[in-house]
C-alpha cells in the first residue's frame, strides 16, 4: 500500500499518483485546474459540526481524532476507505488537505486508518 498526505497548496508531482482531496470545503484561492485532482472525496472528511468544533486547535486533536474515527466507522465511510485501499494497492495515492498544520488534520487520521489492517 502506498498512501501519503500532502497540503493541496504544494505543487503536484508525478509521484503523487492518484490525488484525492479529503476536505469537506474547497481550498481557498485554488481553481480546479490548479489542484490537478483526480477526485474530491468530501464525504470522507469530518462532518461540518466536528470541523467547527475542532477549529484546528492542536490541544483538541486527540479528542478530534476519537470523534472522527467514530465517524469513519460508519458504513458510507467504510466504503470510501475500501476504495482508497484498493487504489493504493494499484499504485500511489496522495491524500490532500488544506490545513496549515501538517500534524493536526484529518488526513493524518485517515492515513493511520488506511495503514491499519482491515
Amino acid at each position: 500500500m502506498s498512501v501519503r498526505i500532502k497540503r493541496i497548496y504544494e505543487p503536484a508531482e508525478a509521484s503523487d499518483g492518484k490525488r484525492v482531496l479529503v476536505d469537506r470545503v474547497w481550498p481557498r484561492g485554488l481553481s480546479k485546474e490548479q489542484t490537478a485532482l483526480d477526485l474530491w472525496m468530501k464525504d470522507i472528511a469530518p462532518s461540518s459540526a466536528l470541523r467547527a468544533w475542532f477549529g484546528h486547535v492542536p490541544e483538541r486533536f486527540a479528542e478530534f481524532r476519537r470523534k472522527y474515527e467514530d465517524e469513519l466507522a460508519g458504513q458510507d465511510a467504510q466504503a470510501l476507505l475500501r476504495q482508497l485501499r484498493q487504489w493504493s494497492d494499484e499504485g500511489a495515492v496522495t491524500l490532500l488537505y488544506g490545513a496549515k498544520d501538517e500534524l493536526h488534520n484529518q488526513a493524518v487520521v485517515l492515513l493511520q486508518q488506511l495503514e491499519r489492517p482491515e
